[in-house]
């Protein structure tokens, strides 16, 4: 089995739902479709992405302390 990436250790850390929303977005899934997964309205989905991104960026930060 294939070691999991730094990224993917980072994401697998973070809440479900801002795991699961960058997930989609980098599997090139259409917006709303990752709205209803991840129960948000259209006009959240960026402020989603904005912490979710911000979460993985602390997470990585953390692990290669």
């Amino acid at each position: 089995m294939a070691t999991p990436t730094s990224r993917e250790q980072a994401l697998r850390r973070l809440p479900l739902s801002y795991s699961l929303a960058l997930r989609l977005r980098d599997a090139r899934v259409a917006p709303d479709v990752i709205c209803e997964y991840v129960g948000v309205e259209p006009s959240a989905l960026a402020g989603i992405y904005r912490i979710g991104e911000a979460k993985l960026a602390a997470a990585q930060h953390e692990e290669s302390a």
